[in-house]
């Protein structure tokens, strides 16, 4: 092939982003230098933290450039190296090109991935960043005791759905909340959760509050901030603890601060937020723990797989609305024999 397909980044979204951001072009094929690896791009992760990475916010990950090719966690194949420690055939896992093809160097996040220990999507899914970042938020900052309250907003996704089943699993009592009735039911037939809710469709969170956590929360695993947070403040108990692993719904829009702030001193209550690439050491006890609970049925997952290079950009605006159901996942090539 001497063409390649790429995503670019071209314009800073205002408010809610949508596919105008994005240009989808016809580039040359790349070319490995001494010391790196030509790779066949088949799956890419799609994920929240990208809209911040939109903006020149100061953050964790560095701001995309406007003009520079989409980049995000992925898997692809090598079809040529000329890096020692790769050949034709291996499977890597990294911050990757929305590429066809691309030129990389070894190192950083990237890792070789050995075939046949599970399907490669689930490196991205279950076995993924998202699912560690459940596990690290949960025993550093959640350290759940036994007949807690734990509510997890956006329940029925890749984080929080792992994080849920990790408070059934150490004991607590757990309530998530969703944007359909079909993710609820999920979260209640299939997880196991002992309540769930529409939050589209509630009165108010303070209500859903009030019917599904009466004694009040004692963790909140929070992924989407704005009005969610702030009726978890009102009804957080002493020594309660808040993980802040997100806050999607403010990603695109601006709006008031919150109020009743001072809870957090009255109530002594933590809340602290995280970077999941801090805490790489736990890979291993996570990588023990998932193995297991899998294994014994504890822990179950969903994803969506989208064909195509062309339906990134429009399938990551999609992810802001609220149209996936589980881990989100572009499938941009065959996967390797």
């Amino acid at each position: 092939m001497s063409q390649n397909t790429v995503v670019r980044f071209v314009k800073r979204p205002t408010g809610f982003v949508d596919e105008s951001s994005f240009a989808i072009e016809t580039a040359p094929m790349p070319k490995p230098a001494d010391g790196q690896i030509l790779l066949r791009n088949f799956y890419h992760s799609l994920d929240p933290y990208m809209r911040p990475r939109m903006t020149e916010m100061d953050s964790y990950t560095p701001p995309f450039e406007v003009g520079q090719i989409m980049d995000g966690g992925g898997m692809g194949v090598v079809v040529e190296s000329r890096h020692p420690d790769y050949q034709p055939g291996d499977v890597v896992m990294g911050m990757l090109q929305w590429a066809e093809y691309q030129a990389a160097t070894p190192g950083g996040f990237m890792r070789k991935i050995e075939p046949g220990v599970a399907p490669w999507k689930d490196y991205l899914g279950v076995l993924g960043g998202g699912s560690l970042t459940a596990y690290v938020g949960m025993k550093l900052i959640g350290e759940p005791k036994l007949g807690e309250t734990l509510y997890v907003s956006a329940a029925s996704g890749a984080v929080g759905s792992i994080a849920a089943q990790m408070g059934k699993i150490m004991g607590c009592r757990v309530v998530g909340s969703a944007g359909t009735d079909d993710k609820v039911a999920w979260l209640k037939d299939e997880l196991g959760l002992d309540a769930a809710f529409n939050y589209r469709t509630v009165a108010s969170m303070d209500t859903a509050f009030k019917e599904h956590c009466p004694e009040g929360i004692d963790i909140d695993f929070e992924n989407v901030g704005g009005v969610t947070l702030q009726a978890v403040l009102d009804h957080i108990r002493p020594h309660g603890r808040i993980i802040m692993c997100g806050a999607i719904s403010e990603y695109n829009v601006e709006g008031p601060g919150l109020k009743h702030i001072f809870r957090i001193v009255s109530h002594k209550v933590r809340m602290q937020g995280f970077i999941v690439s801090d805490h790489f050491d736990m890979m291993p006890a996570f990588a023990a723990d998932m193995a297991g609970w899998l294994k014994d049925g504890k822990i179950k997952y969903r994803e969506t797989v989208v064909e195509g290079i062309e339906n990134m950009p429009k399938t990551l605006v999609g992810l802001f609305r609220g149209e996936n159901f589980g881990k989100l996942i572009a499938k941009v090539g065959h996967e390797p024999n």
